[in-house]
Order: C-alpha cells, then sequence, then structure tokens
C-alpha cells in the first residue's frame, strides 16, 4: 500500500504543478529535492510570482525511521518505528478576488520491533480561504468535493465537511480560517470498510482538486482590483498564518519532529499584514466575508 501510494502522490504531483503553470501562463514551479537524515526525503516544488500565483507549493514527501518522541507520546509506545507520505500544497493568489486554497493527502504506517504494521492509516482534505465571498464560488468548491466523497458513501461529506469546519477554526480570533471543504484523519480498515476503499476514496478527491478550483480562478483571475482589496487580502492573509502557526497540527507536528523547514513554511503567503484592531466597513464587501466567517454554513 505504502509503495501504490507513494507513487499516485507523485504522479498527482506532476499533474497539479503542470497544470497551475498551464493556468499561469508565465510562472514555472522550481523544483527542490531533499533528504532527510533520519531516513526519507521529498520533492518540494515551488511557483512564485506569476501571473496568477503570487506564491504557491506543491510538494511530496516519503519519510521513515524511528518514531520522533512526539509520535511515541501521541501513540503511547516505547519504541517503534514508522512510514509516512503525503502530497500537501498550498496556493496564494495574487488577485484578491481568487481565494487561497489549500490540501493534503497522506498516508501513515506504523511497525512493530519486528517490522510488522501494527498500525495503518490514510488522512487529508482540501479547503477554501477567500478574501471576497462569491457563494457560486464556495458552491462549486463544496459541489466538487460532496461529489467525490458521495461515490464512496453517503455520510462521508456531511462527516468530513463538519471535521473541516471544526479543524480549521482560529479559536484566539472566534472564527473560521475560510469557508471550508473537507478534513479526515485516521482512516484506518473497518468491518465496513477495507484499506483499498480507502484508498480509492483517498485518491478520489486528490483527482477531483483541480476540478474544484481551478474553474474559480478562471472565473475570478481577470477582475480589476485596488490597493484597498489588496490591503485587505493581506490582512486576511494574516489570519491565515496564525492559523498555521498556533493551530495547525502538521505544521507543529513537522516544527517538533526535525522536518525540513523552508517545506513546512512554504503555506505561508508571501506578503501579509497585521492592522491594530482591524475592522472593515459596515456594509462593505469585507464585513461581509467576516460575517459567513463567524459560524459554519451548508453550502450544498
Amino acid at each position: 500500500m505504502k509503495d501504490q501510494f507513494y507513487a499516485y502522490i507523485q504522479e498527482l504531483q506532476d499533474t497539479i504543478t503542470s497544470t497551475l503553470e498551464e493556468v499561469d501562463g508565465r510562472a514555472k514551479f522550481k523544483e527542490d529535492l531533499w533528504k532527510r537524515s533520519e531516513g526519507g526525503g521529498g520533492r518540494t516544488r515551488v511557483i512564485e510570482n506569476g501571473n496568477i500565483f503570487e506564491k504557491g507549493g506543491v510538494n511530496i514527501s516519503a519519510v521513515h525511521g524511528k518514531l520522533p518522541d512526539a509520535l511515541r507520546k501521541q501513540f503511547k509506545v516505547e519504541e517503534g518505528d514508522f512510514f509516512a507520505c503525503g502530497l500537501s500544497l498550498v496556493i496564494h493568489p495574487k488577485n484578491p478576488f481568487v481565494p487561497t486554497v489549500h490540501a493534503n493527502w497522506r498516508y501513515f504506517e506504523m511497525y512493530d520491533e519486528k517490522g510488522e504494521i501494527v498500525t495503518q492509516w490514510f488522512g487529508g482534505g482540501q479547503d477554501l480561504t477567500p478574501y471576497y465571498l462569491y457563494e457560486k464560488d464556495v458552491t462549486h468548491f463544496h459541489g466538487v468535493c460532496k461529489e467525490a466523497c458521495d461515490k464512496h458513501h453517503d455520510s462521508f461529506y456531511p462527516k468530513f465537511k463538519e471535521t473541516c469546519d471544526n479543524y480549521f477554526w482560529n479559536a484566539h480570533r472566534n472564527e473560521a480560517r475560510g469557508v471550508g471543504g473537507l478534513f479526515f484523519d485516521y482512516l484506518k480498515e473497518t468491518e465496513e470498510f477495507s484499506l483499498k476503499n480507502r484508498f480509492d476514496f483517498i485518491t478520489e478527491v486528490g483527482n477531483s482538486f483541480l476540478n474544484s478550483y481551478v474553474p474559480i480562478v478562471e472565473r475570478r483571475k481577470d477582475i480589476e482590483y485596488t490597493q484597498n482589496h489588496k490591503d485587505w487580502q493581506e490582512v486576511r492573509r494574516g489570519r491565515y498564518v496564525e492559523f498555521n502557526l498556533v493551530h495547525d497540527r502538521g505544521t507543529l507536528f513537522g516544527l517538533k519532529t526535525n522536518g525540513r523547514i523552508e517545506s513546512i513554511l512554504m503555506s505561508l503567503p508571501p506578503i501579509v499584514q497585521w492592522k491594530y484592531d482591524h475592522h472593515p466597513e459596515q456594509g462593505s464587501e469585507e464585513e461581509k466575508l467576516l460575517e459567513v466567517l463567524k459560524s459554519p454554513k451548508k453550502w450544498v
């Protein structure tokens, strides 16, 4: 399974980066191959200063070795080896009317002293962070997510949407990071779902990603914007940074386990503002976004 999933994310990375390069029309992804001293490595691809994308990364990694302290404590084991691989992406567009998007799909195995698998699971999801709210875009994004989920079980979309809404919540701001999507973790083999069923589901979601996002980019990328729109985007990007550094489990895990810092912080936008006690004008489009972020909404 680990070989099968790693082969899948290698191919998916190629598909996503080549498509986004076509959409951008100017910038190309720069590839950076790296090794982890404890075992494994990855292939980081970053795009910057494009026509459409101000900064973005589509990374894959496959790492293995002794369980780091943080994981041993989490799983309540004294010793153990692990393997983990996944694809993680974040795209920060230039135009404030195009939303930021984040996604990741991953697989994990843990072994006993004989090298036999003691637990294995899939995790991942994708979520949308707009700066200006177009309900048509959010409905499209969630519609694609729901369609992918419904092919595998009708309980998946409502369950994983709710998990996403709960997870991407900036508790210290009492607001959502964005308008959600899907989030799932610890998808193990059960009586109802085999590991192959789990693999089929997560690859269905991964394969649907470009269809969930690219039509939104194409629809909004040529809208004219002012410096005021850009300022608002950069203020909201600050909330994105706050979530990633304060709450995000993946970021915190990477920082605590000697992860590759450039790949971990690839998710952060290039230009951000923090304005003291900033509030948008009453009745403005900016305030409209904040109202939606106060509580999760049913989109489809």
